[in-house]
């Protein structure tokens, strides 16, 4: 069985990650699952956020956490990926609403309005001055949505032992992914993983560490990898039987699968 391809913050190898249009460009690419990162606003809602803070994407020392969305909203977070198209007469012209904050709720909405199924894999980030509020409000959307049980298309990920659990207590039907930063975390993680959570290493721990990558691959538990955007990288994790591949280049993924010969 070949792994899933699921768009990393959407298709964010050229466009401006966790914006809509990314993903709606990942979805244009044959994305089978999208994959985003979630944070709290200061008023209560859930945005797709990687960090903190917003120096990186858009341009201001603002932290999400005490921000509300109203004044997220004002703000732009595509140019900072390719500064210089202000200058290129010949770039087309951008939906400024594909370049505004993304919530959550507006994500899931394009999901649910897809053409095709599409899965959604949901990271909470941690540590938050909000702790396990992070959690419930994404249970609580989840809900409205009809898809906090077994049949849900969405997965909650979290380099949060805690947050997995508190995940369990809330919502003990969907699937959960426990992300792991590092190879020597595997010997205490293996011991405490509750039964059919889901392994999240990234791909530099298995190129660095053969053994490690061998031993998750004989724990008998599905494998889901970020962030693969190489063809070596894709067949390192074919080689260890990984279910899903996370990746910035959908369209370039899905093509090397592809060419791969059936037998």
């Amino acid at each position: 069985m070949r792994p899933q391809v699921v768009a990393h913050r959407g298709a964010s190898f050229e466009n401006p990650e966790h914006t809509l249009g990314a993903y709606l460009e990942a979805m244009r690419e044959g994305a089978e699952a999208f994959e985003c990162d979630v944070r709290l606003t200061a008023d209560g809602h859930l945005v797709c956020v990687h960090d903190r803070d917003l120096r990186r994407t858009a341009s201001t020392r603002g932290l999400v956490s005490t921000m509300e969305l109203a004044d997220l909203d004002q703000l732009e977070f595509a140019s900072w990926k390719n500064p210089w198209a202000a200058f290129d007469d010949e770039a087309p012209d951008r939906d400024p609403d594909l370049d505004k904050v993304l919530t959550l709720r507006r994500l899931m909405e394009t999901v649910a309005e897809a053409e095709r199924p599409i899965e959604l894999a949901i990271e909470t980030k941690h540590p938050t001055r909000y702790g396990g509020l992070v959690e419930r409000r994404l249970v609580e959307l989840l809900a409205e949505f009809g898809w906090s049980g077994e049949s849900s298309p969405v997965r909650v990920m979290s380099f949060s032992y805690v947050a997995l659990q508190r995940m369990q207590r809330l919502a003990p039907d969907l699937r959960l992914v426990m992300l792991i930063e590092k190879a020597r975390h595997w010997t205490m993680l293996k011991q405490v993983l509750e039964d059919g959570w889901i392994l999240g290493p990234g791909i530099d721990e298995l190129i660095k560490h053969p053994k490690f990558a061998g031993r998750l691959g004989d724990s008998g538990r599905e494998l889901h990898v970020w962030t693969v955007n190489t063809e070596a990288e894709l067949e390192l994790c074919r080689s260890i039987g990984v279910r899903a591949v996370i990746t910035d280049r959908p369209r370039a993924v899905l093509d090397w699968l592809e060419a791969v010969p059936t037998t």
